[in-house]
């Protein structure tokens, strides 16, 4: 099955409070929201810029409009305060982990989203790698963007993230302000299900 093409088998999307169906990627993103998987999905033989336009490169009648692309690719970037990077015109391959995780952070802001989805954004990279990463994340929150962040690494979590939603054998356990938890509370709601003196969103909805 192609990914985000994974029918949902029960209940609905809402959508800035309206119902949505997603048949495909390209569903979401109309309505702004981006996803960067946890493989990154960027081409190591194309450069920065080819990379944030890839599959939706501008055209100047019949040729690629380059420097139209390499100005807003670059705007993307400065725009998130990335100064790690030489030149958008490098190749992705060259680049480390953190700075390919940058790009592909910023190919995903780059087409006006209003939802940015992170799969395991640190997973894999060094201290320094995680700290620019995790600066990228909460600076894309300070601008306003919903971001969704998906991670194993509790650290990580309490750190840039606002609220917490914990999940055990699938389902959701619990949806919690990050200030009214610690780590044990939420390692225990992942894996027993529940924890004593927390009250989530979806206990206060199943009781209202």
């Amino acid at each position: 099955m192609r990914r985000g093409h994974s029918p949902i088998d029960s209940g609905e999307f809402l959508f800035e409070g309206k119902p949505v169906a997603f048949h495909s990627p390209r569903d979401a993103s109309a309505l702004g929201i981006e996803i960067v998987y946890q493989d990154l999905a960027l081409c190591d033989n194309l450069d920065v810029v080819q990379n944030m336009f890839l599959g939706r490169e501008r055209k100047r009648g019949i040729i690629l409009d380059e420097a139209s692309m390499e100005r807003d690719a670059s705007k993307t970037l400065a725009s998130l305060s990335v100064r790690t990077l030489k030149s958008v015109r490098q190749l992705v391959a060259s680049l480390s982990g953190g700075q390919r995780q940058t790009v592909a952070i910023a190919k995903a802001v780059l087409w006006n989203s209003k939802v940015v989805i992170l799969d395991e954004p640190t997973a894999a990279l060094g201290v320094a790698q995680t700290r620019q990463v995790l600066d990228l994340v909460r600076r894309l929150a300070d601008q306003g963007l919903g971001v969704v962040l998906i991670s194993h690494n509790l650290n990580d979590v309490f750190e840039v993230a606002d609220r917490i939603a914990a999940l055990y054998l699938g389902q959701l356990a619990a949806e919690v302000k990050t200030a009214d938890v610690n780590n044990s509370q939420v390692v225990e709601l992942i894996t027993a299900g529940r924890t004593k003196g927390v009250r989530s969103s979806v206990d206060e909805g199943a009781s209202a």
